[in-house]
């Protein structure tokens, strides 16, 4: 450094008001740390495309085919759910476009739910989103991860337990790391193994396209797709909708980091507007290309649905197939990490999780708390070891914060209708969503009273927490004692990090610099805001 100024951080931004924050380094030279800190606006069109396409096709569609057909007992009525799948993510997109355009903020879901209902519902929407939603979905996919690169070296029997987790938990550091390096590097990583899922499932579309052309689709005959093995019930078409809802799950996440996403009012919607049809389309077609290879029978009978068609079809070349979903899956994980962080990151700014997860790098500008809070909770949820057990227990979750959400627009618009709204879908979207919305889950309540009823609980166990933790404002002195001096803090001393600027929190030069010299924590309207941590 040998005297010479650091220059200032792209992410940042002066403010002709702010004081100059100064502190020493290493070598007790002075260095200059930016006033203003924010996320990096880093995603464009292409990129928000990708996020979108990357962190819904994940392991899904090579878990949810045996599913959905399973509770929809035939290969017609199977084909037709994942159809009208497609078709209600793209009517929730386009509220969730709106949504996202007038209500600016990362954070998804949580952020639109705390701003149109209040704090309550949207930490509810949050806490089971931290605790169950996003780490299981995301140990799911490493498990898939893991169980398809292990594959061959374990031909002839199931890879062992503690070698599925050891690869997957290694797979979970690495790109935390690089998420934690560069916000450019990791949408980099996004786009290049976007491109490589979509190659992987142009492969067997292919592949089953020519053999329909070869003449071996009888499977696919409308006499013979619609002829029931048994006649399914309504619950039990609920359940495979869910099952279907699990493969298109993310298709929100690009509203997770609207603030990084490079004019957000005209690239969120446009990427919406790509991706959902394009990923409905290569789902359609890649089922259609599993039933022209195989019966239902072996379908249902196939743990790896995409190594078994690999196998039936690809003859020497069949190892493509495992090294494929392993390189779709390594995509998914990235993306669900780079989108899940943010979430913590906006609950933390909204005093609803520890103010140290509110903290970004003041050079990298990635929030590497919150990234490091989603490996750990992913981690924990690995070592449980019944991850697919909790499958039905996220896809309720998921579908009942999207009708929240989904019904915050129309209060919304009830509530607020002179408001500016750069997009404004037709009433009949939102309405439609709903009432499908309302059906699915009454159905599926009926069907599975108790997968839906723990999910139910998971959400309900955070109003305690909520009144506790963040509605009660007079908290004996101990505690803050006891969360300024915690280890964690004095770990995360050792990088630099600093706490996000927003204009609710620091209102005036003096209270920025005030949270910058006072060796504890501080309250600050309901908030704890933490001391700046730099490498000493």
């Amino acid at each position: 450094m040998d005297g010479e100024k650091r220059k200032r951080s792209i992410c940042s931004r002066q403010e002709p008001a702010a004081a100059l924050k100064i502190l020493k380094d290493g070598n007790n030279k002075r260095d200059e740390i930016p006033d203003r800190v924010t996320l990096k606006k880093e995603i464009g069109l292409l990129s928000a495309c990708t996020i979108i396409i990357g962190n819904i096709i994940g392991s899904g569609i090579f878990i949810s085919p045996k599913g959905v057909l399973e509770h929809s007992g035939s290969v017609g009525l199977a084909l037709i759910v994942w159809v009208l799948g497609g078709c209600i993510a793209a009517l929730g997109s386009l509220c969730y476009a709106e949504l996202g355009v007038t209500i600016p903020k990362s954070g998804g879901d949580y952020s639109y739910v705390t701003e149109i209902f209040g704090g309550l519902v949207g930490f509810l929407l949050l806490w089971s989103a931290v605790l169950i939603m996003y780490p299981t979905t995301l140990a799911v996919i490493a498990l898939t991860f893991s169980n398809y690169v292990l594959q061959p070296v374990f031909p002839d029997c199931v890879p062992p337990y503690m070698a599925t987790r050891l690869l997957s938990t290694v797979c979970l550091l690495f790109l935390t790391w690089v998420n934690c390096s560069s916000v450019r590097l990791a949408t980099r990583i996004q786009d290049v193994f976007t491109v490589g899922k979509l190659a992987a499932l142009g492969l067997i579309i292919v592949v089953g396209l020519v053999q329909i052309c070869k003449g071996n689709y009888e499977g696919l005959t409308p006499h013979v797709a619609f002829e029931f093995s048994r006649t399914p019930s309504v619950g039990q078409i609920a359940l495979a909708f869910l099952q279907a809802s699990f493969a298109f799950s993310g298709w929100n996440f690009l509203n997770y980091v609207t603030e990084e996403v490079v004019e957000p009012r005209r690239n969120l919607p446009r990427a919406i507007y790509i991706s959902i049809p394009l990923v409905t389309f290569v789902y359609t077609l890649t089922n259609i290309a599993y039933f022209s290879a195989m019966s239902p029978e072996e379908l249902l009978s196939s743990n790896a649905v995409a190594v078994t068609f690999g196998e039936k079809l690809l003859g020497m070349f069949s190892v493509i197939m495992p090294i494929s979903v392993a390189l779709s899956t390594f995509g998914g994980i990235n993306g669900y990490l780079f989108t899940s962080s943010r979430l913590c990151f906006s609950g933390a700014r909204e005093g609803h999780l520890p103010s140290l997860l509110a903290m970004i790098h003041f050079k990298n500008c990635t929030p590497i708390p919150a990234l490091l809070c989603c490996c750990t909770a992913t981690i924990v949820i690995l070592c449980i070891g019944e991850t697919h057990n909790l499958i039905n227990y996220v896809s309720f979750i998921n579908y009942l914060s999207y009708g929240v959400t989904i019904a915050g627009l129309l209060y919304y618009r009830w509530k607020k209708p002179k408001l500016y709204r750069p997009i404004k879908v037709n009433l009949l979207v939102p309405v439609t969503y709903l009432m499908f919305w309302a059906m699915l889950l009454g159905f599926s309540l009926y069907s599975e009273p108790v997968v839906c009823g723990v999910g139910l609980v998971i959400m309900l166990t955070g109003v305690p927490v909520y009144f506790l933790g963040v509605h009660w404002k007079s908290k004996p002195k101990c505690i803050y004692d006891f969360i300024g001096g915690c280890p964690l803090q004095s770990w995360l001393s050792k990088i630099e990090v600093i706490p996000i600027s927003d204009a609710d929190r620091a209102e005036s030069p003096a209270s920025a610099i005030s949270s910058l010299v006072i060796p504890a924590w501080v309250i600050e309207r309901r908030t704890l805001l933490p001391v700046v941590m730099v490498i000493q």
